[in-house]
């Protein structure tokens, strides 16, 4: 008679830390870590809605503040009790804006706006990461094709790899990687989108996508995980959008 080995959860004894972990991808990822034994702490603007996620997957702890706010993300940082092992950071989708529509303003927050927030999340984590963890940041492969409709967008998106990679090599022995992702189905893309615009963007993605579906929350937050767990991958970037750049 043989029995199988139980495998061991592989974020036991791990805490990851989810910036925008109320919702959609780091909600997702927050559940998906705690199933494999990781501590986690939810970080995001909206106090009620983190503490309902925070009983939804049983978070060690939660924080409501702007990540923007570098003074308010170093006072997090700094009160953390315990030494780290992943964060994730998320956040708000890309503004298609025509170019000549834009102020100055708005074209640094959109070309610089996600990595001053990792190199900001960065500088003030590191110092609580134990070696071999790593900070995931999040990006997307639809701006890679150059048009109107997607303005600064493709330059954003340009930026964020070869950041990843520098990065990776600073933060050393911490490791970087950089989530592309196409459309996902969470809140946040509903956004752009009226009910009927959404039903029709899936149903759309189901007929031409490779993988016959939608991309969910989940789908993100398995290579996440996938990616706290291998301590051979850094300074990369890996796409996940079910090959809808090919299409």
């Amino acid at each position: 008679m043989t029995t199988s080995a139980v495998r061991e959860p592989q974020l036991r004894g791990q805490t990851v830390v989810l910036i925008g972990g109320s919702a959609g991808i780091g909600l997702e990822t927050a559940r998906l870590a705690r199933a494999e034994g990781a501590e986690v702490v939810l970080v995001g603007r909206n106090a009620e809605r983190l503490e309902q996620a925070a009983q939804d997957v049983d978070a060690r702890s939660t924080a409501a503040f702007d990540a923007t706010d570098n003074a308010a993300l170093k006072r997090f940082f700094d009160g953390l009790p315990d030494p780290i092992d992943h964060v994730l950071v998320t956040g708000p989708g890309p503004s298609y804006v025509p170019l000549l529509e834009m102020s100055a303003d708005q074209v640094r927050e959109a070309v610089g706006g996600h990595l001053v927030l990792g190199l900001d999340v960065a500088r003030n984590a590191a110092p609580k990461m134990r070696p071999g963890g790593c900070l995931l940041l999040m990006g997307g492969t639809g701006g890679r094709r150059i048009s109107r409709a997607l303005g600064i967008a493709s330059a954003a998106t340009a930026a964020l790899p070869p950041f990843t990679a520098t990065l990776a090599l600073e933060l050393a022995p911490v490791r970087v990687n950089l989530i592309a992702a196409g459309f996902v189905d969470t809140p946040l893309s509903a956004s752009y989108f009226s009910s009927e615009g959404l039903d029709a963007r899936r149903e759309e993605l189901r007929k031409t996508l490779p993988i016959g579906r939608v991309v969910g929350a989940d789908d993100v937050a398995a290579l996440a995980v996938h990616l706290m767990t291998n301590t051979a991958l850094t300074g990369a970037t890996y796409d996940i959008d079910g090959g809808q750049q090919f299409v």
